[in-house]
């Protein structure tokens, strides 16, 4: 078989996980780099089994169909949006998905803590100026005795709680769905969400994708934060609203560090690249060591079940 493993940007594939059986019985092809659909249409035509990083690469119908020798897509995670199933369903494909691995759900809250501190102590603008031969041009904030408002109070919200009363903060909540109880459960305080964006210091997104959550942070939220209050999304891009958020920070009413964005990889003109006020980040969420292994060892689980005849962790079937 041909195998092609998609959007390694850091090539960990080969180096996190043991793909020596199947590069001796099959031939492994990694791409480091994006492609674009008209690339991937000609680069991906050859092949029988694609590897696909999740959200990194749109896979829409017109893809699948243009790539005859296709029989098995599989993808890291379970839920993966970019790729259309019913296409590839459609086709005769398999898709097999990965599994997550014990404490796998701290990448994210972790790197939104890292943002968040980043953000209040200005430590990027510190660091830069540090090599610029300057001293001390900042004076950051403290976060004990601050408000963190959480939009979403899931699995990723939950640990943002935690992290949050051990940085002393008062912790509250928002979403649709969210409980008085839920929130109660886990030290939080369930709000309006114009409450949250009024009160809080420190706005941290969490919330799912979906019909009811895209572009729920507009100019209607932004405008409520409290001058110079600081927004974090490491959730996904299209939940904030890009125009207000670039207007905002242009006006230098609130500060933001954004991870996540409606187009990814980031366009290299678009105007977040250069928007003052503003720390940027290239999805890092999920993208740690820990986690990447997990997915590259799945991966060539699944493809070795395939080879097999026994394929494990069908998502379509």
């Amino acid at each position: 078989m041909k195998i092609a493993i998609l959007d390694d940007y850091q090539d960990l594939a080969l180096r996190l996980a043991d793909w020596t059986n199947l590069r001796q019985a099959h031939e492994v092809t990694v791409f480091n780099r994006n492609l674009s659909e008209a690339e991937a249409v000609e680069a991906l035509e050859p092949f029988d089994v694609i590897c696909h990083i999740r959200e990194r690469m749109a896979f829409p119908r017109a893809l699948i169909e243009a790539l005859p020798n296709l029989k098995l897509i599989v993808v890291t995670g379970r839920a993966h949006r970019t790729l259309d199933l019913a296409a590839a369903t459609e086709r005769g494909i398999l898709v097999c998905n990965t599994d997550g691995r014990p404490g796998m759900d701290a990448a994210t809250p972790e790197l939104a803590w890292g943002l968040i501190l980043a953000l209040a102590r200005n430590i990027p603008a510190e660091t830069a100026d540090m090599t610029r031969g300057g001293w001390q041009t900042t004076v950051g904030i403290m976060l004990q005795g601050r408000t963190l408002g959480l939009l979403g109070l899931g699995r990723i919200g939950k640990q943002m709680a935690r992290y949050g009363h051990a940085f002393g903060m008062r912790i509250m909540s928002w979403s649709t769905n969210l409980t008085g109880e839920t929130a109660h459960e886990n030290g939080a305080e369930r709000v309006s969400k114009e409450e949250l964006f009024r009160q809080s210091d420190v706005v941290s997104v969490h919330l799912v994708l979906g019909e009811r959550s895209r572009g729920v942070v507009g100019a209607a939220e932004l405008a409520l934060m409290k001058p110079g209050a600081l927004l974090v999304n490491t959730s996904r891009g299209p939940i904030v609203q890009k125009e207000p958020l670039l207007a905002a920070l242009q006006r230098g009413a609130i500060r933001a560090a954004i991870d996540v964005y409606d187009e990814e990889p980031l366009p290299s003109d678009d105007p977040l690249r250069t928007a003052p006020n503003c720390l940027l980040t290239p999805h890092l969420g999920y993208v740690t060591e820990e986690v990447m292994r997990a997915y590259f060892e799945d991966m060539v689980a699944d493809i070795e079940a395939y080879a097999a005849g026994r394929p494990i962790r069908v998502t379509n079937r």
